[in-house]
């Protein structure tokens, strides 16, 4: 009793109080089943970069006037915004692209308020543009969590695009989870004024007299409140158009120098004509060669992505048993996130319980014990448990960086269970008092655990202090496994004494013969190397050098590659071809690739790309992405293997004039550089077309690397335009200003949208 006396600290109180620490251990058990079931289920840790990007869409604009009136005056505006430490700008043809860079650490949201201030600031130097330039923070969280392509085998495309616009992409909003539904693609319904220029003309009438009509024609008026004896009613001018026949039957007033002589007047459809048309064609969508609308699912920030691609999947699979998808309808997924996800942390659960029982099976072999291997059994759900309370009170998702860092743990979480109980076993085999020799097994080791545990934290510790994007990888990894080590501990000073301490059966003897056998070899091999150690040390040294020659000769790559099947096969030809001579080259690879006996399917996107509802359109280039079947299904060959043969076989179409790149889709989220190349150089000079030989030069030099593909610059691709110069006497002797020219050239190439025809509760552009 002395001796369980002198013994103090955790360890004694628990062996003391066994039902108080099970009821604890009972307590926080439950606690850590409700933090499991809270915790957030994501793919990678949250990773904001310290990005800040603003675009801004004018279609058809030529690349000159997109930076002179726009990009310009972003830059300057933007750069003053507060711990910007770098501003890149990209410009083309319809598209201004300003990204401001910051430091790892920043305070990203504050950023992205300071920015936007900037921008509004910024709006009053800006020509007004039909869409509203769009700042974002560079954020994988905001990617879609499932895409959808909807095609129909009867509908039109226009009546495609306007019942996934505003029906079907409806649906999914009240799902809960989900924040946005964005349509992409397809035909968009406009009724159209094609203006007869010679008739209007010789009515005296001008195009701008056509786009006043439209305009004071189609109104709905607010004209205040009738008051009555009992009662009192709103009132309106109720003028909006109710079919394309009326806009066709409104009333131009030719204009008359005599104001005596009574005015004519002639129908709007006797000087142009009106037709219920869509926009023009600049993007295709196809799914398996079938034409198709793009729909994008975004879930709200914090919700889980399994959970709500589930949610998802399951609403779609209720469509369909509820006959709601008219019969024509097809719906297929090309994107969903919650499959890598559901890959990943399948494959990182997998290894952590391989190992635990395979710590169970070691625990087993050495204690030979059915009921001390189920103590520590007992320990390992129980440390997992307060992990995940932990994670939870940090706020740390489920994702392969923090089951990751679980499953490293796993054995780190019964080094000290076992080291607690095997001296508790040890004691009782020497005929101690079951108590009195768990107090005094707990107090040889409690230090020693103590120590060998703080080492393992300390180790691991400075990880956290990493910045960039490695910090931001690696973080949850490190708390995860930080906190499985403290739980490891917690679980080795309470629970294994309390339960150890009630075990009065004698440890298997044989578990002490074997003991035994190890230690007679190990005395044999130290009697044989003792004499030779000067051997074993020199030995020893030049193991370590050649491991260091190893190491620094390794290849280096910052995550690992995956291979999931998904590949991307981008083409692009010279600037201003049309898109449907590009498409027709798309669909020959496309036709190519489908016929492959490894391909699953193939999502095509022809004259730019979608990004939820944004869209780039650039009619010279587009994508096919590639979803090659599981891997046992295409005989094992991986996708680089793939993309080498394809490669070769669309070598053999001879598509002069295009420039092809294909390459493995990685974790989407992760960007070491500023796009999704691998490694980026960036040239700065006064001079574009210096600039862009350097890169061509550089380009010639570095191609014939083996290890190089994909090899492209920003001005390999040049937009052209076709430049009117004013004659300046001519103009003003016919009084006309080059304002006007340019309105006029522009309304007649692009058209403008004059009013909004409105038909139930949808609305179309009138052009």
């Amino acid at each position: 009793m002395k001796l369980s006396q002198r013994t103090g600290g955790l360890a004694n109180w628990s062996i003391q109080h066994p039902i108080a620490v099970i009821m604890l251990s009972i307590t926080v058990l439950i606690i850590g089943l409700f933090s499991f079931d809270r915790l957030n289920i994501n793919l990678l840790p949250e990773i904001i970069y310290p990005d800040v990007r603003v675009r801004i869409l004018e279609s058809g604009t030529p690349t000159k006037i997109m930076e002179d009136k726009f990009t310009r005056q972003l830059e300057e505006q933007l750069a003053i915004t507060e711990g910007a430490i770098r501003v890149e700008s990209d410009t083309s043809q319809g598209r201004t692209a300003v990204n401001l860079i910051f430091d790892y650490g920043t305070d990203i949201d504050r950023a992205l308020q300071d920015a936007s201030a900037r921008l509004d600031r910024a709006k009053r130097f800006l020509p007004v543009t039909v869409d509203p330039p769009i700042i974002y923070k560079r954020d994988p969280s905001q990617l879609p969590v499932m895409e959808l392509v909807v095609s129909s085998s009867t509908r039109s495309s226009i009546e495609l695009r306007s019942w996934v616009d505003y029906d079907f992409s409806k649906w999914f909003l009240n799902i809960k989870g989900v924040a946005a539904a964005e349509v992409g693609g397809g035909l968009v319904r406009e009724i159209q004024i094609i203006v007869d220029q010679e008739k209007l003309a010789s009515a005296g009438l001008t195009i701008t007299d056509v786009k006043s009509l439209l305009q004071l024609e189609n109104q709905s008026i607010p004209n205040g409140i009738l008051y009555m004896n009992t009662h009192k009613i709103s009132t309106r001018t109720e003028a909006r158009f109710k079919s394309v026949e009326e806009i066709s039957n409104l009333t131009l007033t030719i204009p008359s120098p005599n104001k005596a002589i009574n005015k004519k007047q002639i129908k709007l459809s006797d000087v142009a004509e009106i037709i219920d048309a869509h926009q023009d064609e600049k993007l295709r969508v196809r799914l398996n060669q079938t034409p198709g609308i793009k729909l994008s699912l975004q879930k709200q920030p914090g919700a889980n992505t399994i959970d709500v691609a589930e949610r998802i999947q399951k609403q779609i699979n209720w469509f369909k048993s509820q006959n709601l998808l008219p019969p024509d309808i097809q719906v297929e997924i090309v994107g969903d996130q919650s499959i890598y996800i559901k890959h990943a942390l399948n494959n990182a659960s997998y290894a952590a319980l391989s190992g635990a029982i395979l710590a169970m099976l070691v625990v087993y072999i050495f204690l030979r014990d059915f009921r001390r291997t189920l103590i520590i059994a007992t320990a390992i759900p129980l440390a997992l448990f307060i992990t995940f309370l932990i994670m939870s009170l940090n706020n740390i998702s489920l994702n392969i960086m923090s089951l990751g860092g679980i499953a490293l743990g796993v054995g780190l979480l019964v080094d000290n269970t076992i080291v607690m109980l095997e001296n508790i076993s040890r004691h009782q085999v020497l005929g101690e008092p079951s108590d009195i020799a768990a107090s005094i097994a707990a107090a040889e080791v409690a230090s020693a655990v103590t120590a060998s545990t703080t080492t393992n934290l300390v180790a691991v510790l400075p990880f956290l202090f990493i910045g960039g994007l490695i910090g931001l990888l690696f973080s949850e990894l490190i708390i995860t496994l930080s906190a499985a080590i403290i739980s490891s501990l917690i679980v080795a000073l309470t629970l294994i004494p309390a339960l150890g301490a009630k075990l009065n059966s004698p440890v298997n003897q044989q578990k002490h013969s074997l003991f035994k056998s190890i230690q007679s070899f190990y005395k044999k091999a130290l009697k044989l190397c003792l004499p030779y150690s000067l051997v074993f040390i020199t030995l020893f040294i030049g193991l370590l050098a050649f491991s260091i020659y190893q190491l620094n000769n390794a290849k280096d790559t910052f995550f690992p590659a995956m291979d999931e099947g998904n590949i991307s096969i981008r083409l692009s030809t010279e600037s201003g071809t049309r898109l449907d001579e590009f498409d027709k080259t798309l669909q020959r690879v496309e036709q190519l690739v489908i016929q492959q006996d490894d391909v699953a399917s193939t999502f095509v996107i022809s004259g730019g790309f979608i990004y939820g509802r944004s869209q780039y359109e650039s009619s010279n280039s587009g994508s096919i992405t590639v979803q090659l079947k599981p891997l046992f299904e295409r005989n094992n060959i991986s996708s680089k293997l793939w993309i080498k043969k394809i490669n070769k076989q669309i070598q053999s179409l001879q598509l002069i004039g295009y420039k092809v790149r294909i390459r493995v889709k990685g974790v989407r989220g992760i960007n070491t550089s500023s796009g999704d190349d691998d490694f980026s150089l960036r040239i700065q000079g006064p001079d574009i077309s210096i600039l862009s030989q350097i890169a061509e030069t550089i380009i010639d030099k570095i191609k014939v690397i083996p290890a190089l593909e994909n090899l492209k610059h920003t001005y390999e691709s040049q937009s052209n335009e076709l430049v009117i110069n004013i004659n300046r006497q001519r103009a003003a002797d016919l009084n006309i200003k080059a304002e006007e020219i340019g309105k006029t050239l522009r309304l007649a190439l692009a058209g403008q949208i004059a009013s909004q025809y409105l038909e139930q509760d949808r609305e179309f552009d009138i052009r």
